[in-house]
């Protein structure tokens, strides 16, 4: 696109196609007002709405859909200020642009459970604009008063008469937008708040919808401007790795892997061996014919042992200040009742369900990229910087993802898959193994923390005290960000050094927010004090469901839990009479004692099943949960999840529902089993023999309430993670009376 539409896209909202139909994009956040122009293709690829002269309501995807109904969410959206089903909008995915970038993030990436956070207001504004506009064309070339006329269903009525929308969008198309546009009254809501099945259900289950992975598969064409094209001679790639991330290849005799059938050629990129072959499995199977010598990174001298002593030890040091209020330690030192523990928790893979992949097209100044991805725009740029074909010029096309967990924010799969096609000249497609994947991930940081605390002598909370140890996110993923906000002038190198100095300025002059989240905002202690002491093993990391709250949920209630039996106060009794900032949680708390029967929680135990509980705030959404809980010969059985979620308005209480109850399992992977460890520095993991997730007959029940609110939308995608851990091990504490500190959780 040229500099002055960009330009123009930055402060507008509203894009006309003057003979093509009306097309509008989201509003920004910080204008209402609208401004016009238009243009004469007959499709424009970088708006979010389109209703065509046939007709046809077409709704350009922003955000990428992972399984977490956003497809179903966002189209809800659209579908309420238009007052048509859901399924009667096409959906496509949307390609890189300005009015798809997420308003809460300032750049095109679906994660921190924003989807309908950030376009519960924007897209609705951008529908309502367009059912504003199509009446009030439809009154002008129909002489009709528009208050006799009703957009319904994908039409525009005039009393039982029908007309299609398409008969209107050229005059629509000619007019000026209203400054501002009447919302659905709440009262009035049509499908906002009401149960919806996934608009793209039926095409996952009958295998209709593409995956990554599906991308040159028979029968799977690939869309191209639009339409669908063949790519044609294209061929499969597998990569060879340094087994310690980070390693360089340092010689390579390929001389064995060249002669088996189907084989191309072989390749050495920035990071490793590449095979090109006709089909995934020959060049899958040439990889163990090769003999690699590498460069062995830093990282390389890291094993998980001496990484735990060296948290261990800097539990003692000062850090960087993250937050603070009042003097916790002063408080401690003079106070007569203290408590100190310190916590640990792993690092972890995201072991999404389809692997890493990637699909290239390089055509002279014109690259092809299809790929799933959580970052379309970033995608955009690490392709630009690994072949020569500027960012504008490389078109991105996203596709669905299967699961993404934050890992897909990181690209470096789709830099292989462009190095791979540029080294080859062959458009090529690139699979990753199970093993590469577990190997080879962007990971959740481990951590350790020292929490303590003072109380008074009711057991009231006086202090709050905690040091977190562990790695940063930011440092290994702004250096991917970075250079979408540099000229492209710039030689590669010194955008690298740039995004170098970037990752060493975040790291000195502040605390990186998601080490420490979740540490100290639920409970109203009058001085607290977090924090953060940087140990940084070399591992590199990515943002990881929940993110900081995955360990900082954990370490903060189970740490609550132990003040509460100190203070001879029933745990949950405790945590709702520190919640005065919070009456949210409290009333979540509540909910969930209620479902949980937790009153007579001495009863259960006589059965042999014992109760824990914890409340997460996280994604501005209150989450409370009760684990019921048996232990056997030493082995720890999740029986039932009780859980009360309030997220705020509820837009589809089905994919709420999902998206609770999947975080609660997902979470429960990681705490009976979840860790990734290092020997030498390489990952020892491989597959789910030895990094296991929750299977469906080891599944608890889960029993879920979900608030109804008038309150703005939060998040749902993450806030059922962070509780599930701890509530497990407290009651794995009323079952056995040993108090687990450490993630996964283990009885000695």
């Amino acid at each position: 696109m040229s500099q002055s539409n960009m330009a123009i896209q930055r402060r507008s909202f509203l894009k006309l196609l003057g003979a093509g139909g009306l097309m509008l994009s989201m509003p920004a956040l910080a204008t209402d007002k609208p401004l016009l122009y238009s243009q004469g293709d007959a499709f424009v690829s970088d708006g979010v709405l389109q209703i065509t002269p046939t007709g046809e309501i077409i709704f350009l995807m922003p955000r990428a859909e992972m399984g977490q109904g956003t497809n179903t969410g966002l189209s809800m959206l659209i579908a309420e200020e238009l007052n048509t089903p859901p399924e009667l909008i096409t959906i496509l995915h949307a390609g890189v642009g300005e009015p798809y970038k997420n308003p809460l993030f300032g750049m095109q990436m679906t994660g921190g459970s924003t989807s309908i956070m950030a376009h519960y207001e924007p897209l609705r504004k951008t529908a309502a604009t367009a059912r504003e506009m199509i009446i009030h064309a439809a009154s002008e070339q129909l002489n009709m008063d528009p208050t006799s006329l009703q957009l319904r269903d994908g039409k525009l009525w005039l009393a039982e008469k029908a007309y299609s929308l398409g008969d209107f969008v050229e005059r629509a198309s000619q007019s000026k937008p209203p400054a501002k546009v009447i919302l659905t009254p709440n009262s009035n809501l049509r499908f906002i708040g009401k149960q919806q099945k996934k608009v793209d259900g039926l095409a996952k289950v009958t295998g209709q919808a593409r995956f990554g992975i599906d991308v040159g598969s028979p029968g799977s064409d690939s869309v191209i401007n639009g339409s669908d094209q063949h790519i044609p001679n294209l061929k499969r790639a597998a990569l060879l790795r340094c087994p310690v991330i980070g390693g360089e290849v340092k010689s390579v005799d390929a001389s064995a892997a060249k002669q088996l059938p189907g084989v191309i050629d072989v390749l050495t990129i920035f990071n490793g061996v590449a095979v090109v072959a006709e089909h995934y499995w020959q060049a899958r199977k040439a990889l163990s014919e090769l003999t690699v010598e590498w460069d062995l990174p830093e990282l390389a001298k890291q094993n998980s042992a001496d990484i735990r002593q060296a948290f261990e030890k800097a539990l003692a040091e000062e850090g960087q200040t993250a937050f603070e209020q009042g003097d916790s330690r002063t408080a401690i030192a003079n106070a007569r009742n203290t408590l100190t523990a310190d916590y640990h928790a792993p690092y972890l893979a995201h072991a999404t369900m389809e692997p890493m992949n990637c699909t290239v097209w390089l055509q002279d100044d014109v690259a092809d990229v299809w790929v799933p991805t959580q970052g379309p725009d970033v995608s955009q740029t690490v392709a630009s910087e690994h072949c020569d074909v500027s960012r504008d010029n490389i078109r991105v096309h996203s596709t669905f993802l299967g699961g993404g967990f934050g890992r897909r924010v990181n690209q470096d799969y789709v830099a292989e898959a462009v190095a791979i096609a540029k080294a080859s000249g062959f458009p090529i497609q690139l699979v990753w193994s199970r093993e590469d994947d577990m190997r080879n991930d962007f990971y959740r940081p481990a951590a350790s923390a020292r929490m303590s605390a003072a109380m008074d002598d009711q057991g009231q909370l006086q202090a709050w005290d905690v040091t977190r140890v562990g790695p940063n996110i930011m440092g290994y993923t702004i250096d991917e960000a970075a250079g979408m906000y540099l000229p492209e002038f710039l030689p590669g190198g010194f955008v690298d050094w740039i995004s170098k100095r970037g990752h060493g300025i975040f790291e000195n002059w502040t605390v990186d927010p998601s080490s420490v989240e979740g540490l100290w905002e639920e409970y109203s202690i009058a001085n607290k004090t977090v924090r953060q002491v940087t140990v940084d093993p070399g591992l590199r990391l990515g943002f990881w469901r929940s993110v900081g709250h995955s360990f900082s949920g954990f370490f903060k209630e189970g740490f609550m839990d132990e003040l509460a039996i100190k203070a001879g106060i029933d745990p949950l009794d405790y945590r709702m009479q520190h919640c005065g900032d919070m009456p949210r949680l409290a009333a979540a708390l509540k909910k969930v004692a209620e479902m949980s029967n937790w009153a007579q929680r001495e009863q259960l135990a006589e059965k042999g099943r014992y109760l824990g509980v914890a409340a997460v705030f996280s994604f501005n959404s209150y989450v409370a949960q009760v684990a019921e809980v048996s232990v056997d010969g030493g082995q720890i059985k999740v029986h039932k999840v009780y859980c009360v979620a309030d997220c705020g308005r509820v837009v589809n209480p089905d994919g709420v529902a999902a998206q609770i109850e999947g975080g609660i399992v997902f979470g429960l992977s990681a705490a009976l089993s979840g860790t990734i460890t290092l020997k030498d520095g390489a990952v020892e993991q491989s597959n789910f023999h030895d990094y296991p997730v929750v299977r469906m007959n080891e599944a608890p029940e889960i029993e879920l309430h979900i608030v109804q609110s008038t309150q703005a939308p939060t998040g749902a995608g993450e806030p059922g993670v962070p509780p599930i851990a701890p509530a497990v091990a407290n009651a794995v504490f009323a079952a056995s009376g040993q108090r687990l500190r450490e993630l996964p959780l283990r009885l000695t």
